[in-house]
């Protein structure tokens, strides 16, 4: 399986900067293409081909019920956010769903107010969490899973983070949920958005806050990257937007998106059988932090993120460092 994901890095190309404010994405280009048939999470909800539930009648925060009603797999993104029921949920890892199956999925709250039905059935808002709280998160579920625990996350701590992100941006609400951050700032991911293309053979990106690495993700098809390209990109720029630094973008540069991707290339990496579908590898060194999705002998998604200790220490200044900063770009 390492393998596998070596040889996909191996042919992945790094592509002309992209940059807006203190955001920078260096593109992955590769002609690597799955041969794989599925839909992604928000194609298979618009056309009712999905339903996700919570698990029973009186619900269990780290589980929902997901039953996939098409013959067709289903590729849901680790981090996508699903909004309703009796609180909003994220998923822990990525997962592929075999056709006309019922999955019971591991899921974290970020709505921590809140534990009653406003519908009987979850929707999409078509989001991600913000990549600081997914590195957090891989962090998390590698530690589950080697501790033979399972996909599961430290649920008080992202309650913490996503509070602490809350009170800095200034979108603190009675349940505490996380779509309010991004609605409280959607007039200036807009912005961001504006200034970031998909290009030719794009299958992922290298992402840069103040000049620094945070993370990557690139996946087994450019179609499967172009899907959720634009809940990718807001996801990284509602950080940018918490953390901003200035004069200091110059800073993200072609030769450390590469260290980035050959410390990838050399972490550890553990296997196991995935949520559903496929194998899940789980890669950690004293740098990166993250996983792949591979099924039958096909990488379909890779996330890696900078640990806090490790690739960019420097990175997480205190957090009054970072909202003094913040207020001074708005």
């Amino acid at each position: 399986m390492q393998t596998i994901l070596q040889t996909y890095l191996a042919e992945a190309k790094i592509g002309r900067k992209q940059s807006y404010r203190n955001l920078a994405v260096f593109p992955l280009l590769s002609g690597y293409a799955a041969a794989l048939d599925y839909i992604t999470l928000d194609e298979a909800l618009a056309a009712d081909l999905l339903e996700v539930m919570e698990k029973n009648e009186s619900g269990s925060v780290p589980e929902l019920k997901v039953v996939n009603k098409s013959p067709r797999m289903v590729l849901i993104v680790d981090g996508e956010e699903l909004v309703g029921a009796k609180q909003n949920r994220i998923v822990n890892t990525t997962m592929l769903l075999r056709g006309n199956s019922t999955t019971v999925i591991p899921v974290s709250c970020v709505e921590q107010g809140r534990w009653e039905y406003e519908s009987r059935r979850f929707s999409s808002r078509q989001r991600i969490m913000c990549c600081n709280l997914r590195a957090m998160k891989a962090e998390q579920v590698n530690a589950s899973v080697r501790a033979s625990r399972g996909f599961q996350t430290d649920q008080g701590a992202l309650w913490h983070e996503i509070a602490n992100k809350a009170a800095r941006m200034a979108a603190e609400t009675p349940t505490m949920a996380m779509t309010e951050i991004y609605d409280k700032e959607q007039s200036s991911l807009s912005e961001y958005l504006k200034h970031f293309r998909l290009v030719e053979l794009q299958v992922g990106g290298v992402f840069f806050i103040n000049g620094r690495v945070v993370g990557l993700d690139s996946f087994g098809k450019s179609a499967t990257f172009a899907g959720v390209f634009k809940k990718l990109l807001e996801s990284y720029a509602l950080d940018a937007i918490d953390w901003y630094e200035e004069k200091s973008f110059w800073k993200a540069v072609r030769s450390n998106a590469a260290k980035f991707l050959q410390a990838v290339k050399t972490a550890s990496v553990e296997t196991q059988g995935s949520v559903a579908l496929g194998t899940d590898l789980r890669l950690e060194s004293d740098k990166v932090a993250g996983f792949a999705l591979v099924h039958d002998d096909e990488l379909l998604h890779l996330s890696a993120f900078a640990k806090r200790n490790g690739y960019h220490s420097e990175q997480n200044s205190s957090r009054m460092q970072r909202f003094s900063t913040r207020r001074r770009y708005r």
